[in-house]
């Protein structure tokens, strides 16, 4: 895979990742980048390669609900997830 490759999937992942939490609205979304670079001094864009990341964070502030967020992640990348790093990203959310 060459780095263009990679960096259309990073893409992809961080604006499914965005638009799920812009649609929750931008409170959640705020926190959630706040979190993020305040932690782990990283940005969504991050999360490709660190999705245990988003993963603490999520579960940290919403508790059991994080799963409906995590869900309608993974559902935004479903048509991608048969590809190796998107696959590996899905399944690392849980």
């Amino acid at each position: 895979m060459d780095a263009t490759e990679i960096q259309i999937k990073k893409a992809l992942v961080a604006f499914s990742i965005e638009k799920t939490l812009l649609n929750l609205g931008e409170p959640v979304y705020q926190k959630v980048t706040k979190t993020l670079k305040d932690d782990y001094g990283c940005f969504i864009p991050d999360c490709y390669e660190h999705p245990e990341y988003l993963k603490r964070i999520l579960a940290d502030i919403y508790g059991n609900a994080h799963m409906t967020i995590i869900d309608s992640i993974k559902s935004d990348l479903e048509e991608f997830s048969t590809q190796g790093p998107i696959q590996k990203f899905v399944l690392a959310l849980g």
